[in-house]
C-alpha cells in the first residue's frame, strides 16, 4: 500500500527526549508520511514545549482533544514517546475521570487499523486504562518492569516487541527500531 501521504501522530509535552523527537522529525517525512504532533493546548493556539536534555523548544499547534472519530481514523499510527511526556499528559483536572490523553489513546487502541507505538516511559499513559495492554506482549524501560507486569502485560526482555497493531520499544535510544517495525506494519496496512 505504501507510506506516501499516510499520517502519523506523536503525542507531545514538556521534558520530551530530544534525540527521539528529532529522529521522528526526519524519518517520517523521509518515508513520505505526514507528521503531526498532538497535545493538550489548554485553550491556546499553540504551545512550545522544552526538551529534557537540551531544553530544545518544540512548537505544537494540534490537539487530540475533541478529535472526531473520522479524523482519528485518518491516522495510520499514533506514538506515545519516551521521556516525561506520558507523565505530563496523564494529568487530569477531575481525579474521578480518565485523563484526556489516555482516553485518546484508548480510542486509538479501539481502531485496529491504527498502529500504536509506545516507547520507554510512554507506558505510563496506559496506567489509568491497564486493559489496553493486559495480556499483550510488550517491552519497557527496566525501571517500568514492575509497572507493566502490574498492568497485566507479558514483558519480554527485548529492545522492540511487536504484538499485532502494538509496537513497543525499551528506551528512546531504540526509537529507530520502533520506527522500522511501525513503518513495516503501516506499509502492509
Amino acid at each position: 500500500m505504501g507510506l506516501e501521504g499516510k499520517k502519523v501522530a506523536i503525542l507531545l509535552e514538556a521534558d520530551y527526549y530530544e534525540n527521539e523527537i528529532f529522529y521522528y522529525d526526519h524519518r517520517f517525512p523521509e518515508a513520505g508520511m505526514d507528521l503531526h504532533y498532538l497535545s493538550r493546548l489548554w485553550g491556546q493556539d499553540r504551545l512550545t514545549f522544552n526538551g529534557h536534555e537540551f531544553r530544545a523548544p518544540k512548537d505544537c499547534w494540534e490537539s487530540f482533544e475533541g478529535m472526531s472519530d473520522d479524523e482519528l481514523r485518518s491516522y495510520a499510527a499514533v506514538i506515545v514517546p519516551s521521556g516525561m511526556v506520558a507523565d505530563r499528559l496523564r494529568y487530569t483536572e477531575d481525579v474521578a475521570k480518565i485523563p484526556p490523553a489516555t482516553e485518546f489513546l484508548a480510542r486509538a487502541f479501539a481502531e485496529p487499523g491504527i498502529v500504536k507505538g509506545i516507547i520507554c516511559h510512554g507506558m505510563w499513559l496506559v496506567a489509568p486504562r491497564t486493559d489496553l495492554i493486559a495480556g499483550r506482549k510488550v517491552t519497557v524501560h527496566n525501571n517500568l518492569l514492575g509497572d507493566a507486569k502490574a498492568y497485566g502485560a507479558e514483558v519480554l526482555d527485548e529492545d522492540v516487541v511487536v504484538d499485532g497493531d502494538l509496537v513497543t520499544a525499551r528506551t528512546g535510544g531504540h526509537c529507530h527500531l520502533l520506527v522500522r517495525e511501525l513503518l513495516g506494519l503501516v506499509d502492509k496496512g
